[in-house]
């Protein structure tokens, strides 16, 4: 995860299939014809989907034999989930500036008027 970004990890959610393919991971490790079999796309695309995924953080592969087996990364929606805090988080603050404003409460022009 140490070169992974938000923006990838969106971009790579973008896509239905690959939504899919990370649901279908839930259940455990999988290989490309495993996933080919529940998916309305063929191997070689999945095998392209899985490096999109594995290239945004998303899925880690192993070899056991002649297959690679999929699995879902460890910590790879981190990125999306701390870019999503932190957009959430500011525009929490926002809307409270904004009602305290318009309130007329602390730090609002209101308190810094003297009074006649």
């Amino acid at each position: 995860m140490s070169n992974q970004s938000a923006e990838a990890v969106f971009d790579a959610l973008g896509e239905p299939v690959r939504r899919r393919i990370l649901e279908l991971l839930h259940d455990g490790p999988a290989a490309v014809g495993q996933l080919a079999r529940r998916l309305p796309v063929g191997r070689p695309a999945v095998s392209k989907h899985l490096r999109v995924l594995s290239n945004a953080g998303l899925v880690e592969h192993s070899s056991a034999g002649t297959r690679n087996l999929y699995v879902l990364a460890p910590g790879g929606m981190a990125a999306a989930q701390q870019w999503l805090t932190a957009t959430w988080d500011d525009a929490l603050a926002s809307y409270a500036a904004e009602v305290r404003r318009a309130a007329g409460g602390p730090g609002t022009a209101a308190d810094r008027e003297e009074p006649s």
